[in-house]
């Protein structure tokens, strides 16, 4: 597998980063008025500052992801893709506020189009929060059930796997899941129902020259616990 060395320190060849301070700007503003009306009159704004370059920096995250893995997805396409509709989905929601206030891209393994669950990679950026990385994000129970029985089929495996550190799960289990030894030296992964790894990144860093290095580099850091978590469901890695 590569490795961050061969991976996650090689630099970008361009002078200019992705982003710039215009993508949290715009986002800034939309909080303030979050509405289709704003958004509309702004349109191009968004188009130039936030999608185009989200785009393009998941087209040059192409074979970056590659030399990690080649059973992940990366679509560089506006609608369908990689990268997450600006849209809220109000219907459940409280909040009727129409527009997301950051941008998101996932890199799913190949069996996600066919609605399995399955580990991925992500990328999360808005004004005042920035995350990176991959793991395994509200699966079924019965993909949770095969991560916990390879967990206790190969501790040492897991052990390597998360040597990074996991963040946190807010929905963890109060109690050891069914059918599993309470006791169990590794009980409080056993309870989790998300398993991810990933690094926080600052406004600065988004729009640093050298993003996608760093990010590729938080990408080969969780891909020990995203390939465990791709073999744990019997899938290409």
């Amino acid at each position: 597998m590569p490795t961050r060395h061969s991976i996650g320190t090689r630099k970008t060849s361009s002078t200019h980063g992705h982003f710039t301070p215009a993508f949290f700007t715009f986002f800034r503003q939309l909080k303030r008025h979050n509405d289709r009306e704003w958004f509309a009159a702004h349109k191009d704004q968004y188009v130039a500052d936030v999608e185009t370059p989200m785009l393009r920096f998941i087209a040059d995250f192409h074979d970056r992801l590659g030399a990690i893995s080649k059973a992940f997805v990366v679509s560089p396409r506006r609608m369908g893709g990689s990268m997450f509709r600006i849209y809220r989905d109000t219907r459940f929601s409280a909040d009727k506020s129409p527009f997301k206030t950051w941008m998101a891209a996932r890199f799913p393994h190949e069996v996600s189009k066919k609605g399995q669950s399955a580990p991925g990679f992500y990328l999360h950026i808005g004004p005042g929060e920035g995350f990176g990385g991959g793991g395994l994000y509200h699966a079924d129970q019965p993909a949770i059930t095969r991560v916990r029985q390879a967990i206790v089929a190969n501790p040492k495996g897991w052990k390597i796997a998360c040597a990074s550190g996991l963040e946190d799960d807010e929905e963890t289990l109060k109690r050891p899941p069914v059918g599993f030894d309470p006791a169990h030296p590794f009980i409080d992964d056993l309870k989790r129902k998300n398993f991810y790894a990933g690094q926080e990144f600052t406004e600065a860093q988004v729009v640093s020259p050298d993003f996608l290095d760093q990010f590729t580099e938080a990408c080969v850091t969780a891909a020990p616990l995203v390939r465990f978590l791709t073999q744990a469901l019997e899938l290409r890695w």
